[in-house]
């Protein structure tokens, strides 16, 4: 019993001078959590808290814990990811941002997820079934809505699909309106407070529910090309073992019932694949068509 509390009071007094040293704890403790951020795809309330089902989940799985947080912008998520030191340890970016976080600071991609039995996806131009826009020329002097300006879906390609066919978005729209998400774009063409907006295929199905005729009534002039899902990333800094932990802890909890029902409340999420940094090369080879570069669409 003796030796007992002495070994107490050691890892007390180791704890203590840690402390008082400005040491921290390791990461994935209690004390030190590993910070999981999440981009605003969807309702924030309804992100957030299917995120942390997610991570409580996980945390069953691997024993480590979690704090999950839902950025107000994706660029936010980039800048937590690429901060020394880091301020979010892992992440689900969309194409776009991930691209571009792995490119400024060599963030790593590890997971894609899967949504109706692939890991690609597409974005959509959509409107009102009466606001007379019939195609991308009819955009011209309009009101558009995008959910991020780093949005894939919601802007980057569909940007990209404007310009190839003759619309410049930043003189020929006559307004650009951040909306905050793809839901949110949705409900403002469907409520006409934007004349058109982009979003992933089919975000329509989000507010569906509020608005059971919003599939008539906002329709799809445009779809785009092939685009990765997003997934799971991580930092550099972050120790191989306990990546490769937290990437089974997520595949396993995915074939669960509570884990499919928290991905698909966070994401849309049915599953997801292992894919590392060269699934995104299909993007970058669209940028590259486009004779666009990262910087020039930041």
């Amino acid at each position: 019993m003796k030796k007992l509390l002495v070994v107490v009071g050691l890892v007390v007094v180791v704890s203590m001078l840690l402390t008082a040293c400005g040491g921290e704890p390791e990461l994935g403790t209690e004390e030190n959590p590993i910070v999981w951020s999440f981009v605003p795809s969807g309702e924030m309330e309804r992100v957030a808290g299917g995120a942390q089902d997610v991570a409580d989940l996980l945390h069953a799985e691997t024993g480590l814990y979690f704090e999950t947080n839902v950025a107000t912008e994706y660029a936010g998520v980039v800048e937590a990811m690429c901060a020394e030191p880091a301020e979010a340890h892992m992440a689900s970016l969309a194409t776009f941002s991930y691209v571009l976080a792995h490119e400024r600071c060599d963030v790593s991609a590890e997971l894609v997820s899967v949504r109706y039995g692939t890991p690609t996806y597409n974005g959509q131009i959509i409107v009102r079934k009466d606001s007379g826009i019939n195609s991308i020329a009819d955009l011209k002097g309009k009101t558009f809505c995008r959910p991020d300006p780093l949005s894939t879906s919601g802007w980057i390609i569909p940007n990209l699909t404007m310009k190839s066919a003759g619309i410049n978005p930043e003189t020929d729209l006559d307004e650009i309106v951040d909306a905050g998400s793809h839901d949110a774009v949705v409900s403002a063409v469907y409520n006409g407070d934007c004349d058109a907006g982009a979003t992933y295929v089919d975000a329509r199905g989000r507010i569906e529910e509020d608005h059971p005729d919003v599939m008539d009534e906002v329709i799809v002039i445009e779809v785009t090309a092939d685009i990765p899902n997003d997934g799971v990333q991580f930092i550099p800094g972050m120790d191989a073992e306990m990546k490769q932990q937290i990437v089974e802890g997520i595949l396993a909890i995915s074939q669960t019932e509570a884990g499919q029902e928290a991905l698909d409340t966070a994401y849309q999420w049915a599953g997801l694949e292992k894919h590392g940094d060269e699934f995104y090369d299909i993007f970058r080879q669209v940028l590259q068509a486009a004779g666009m570069s990262i910087e020039e669409l930041q």
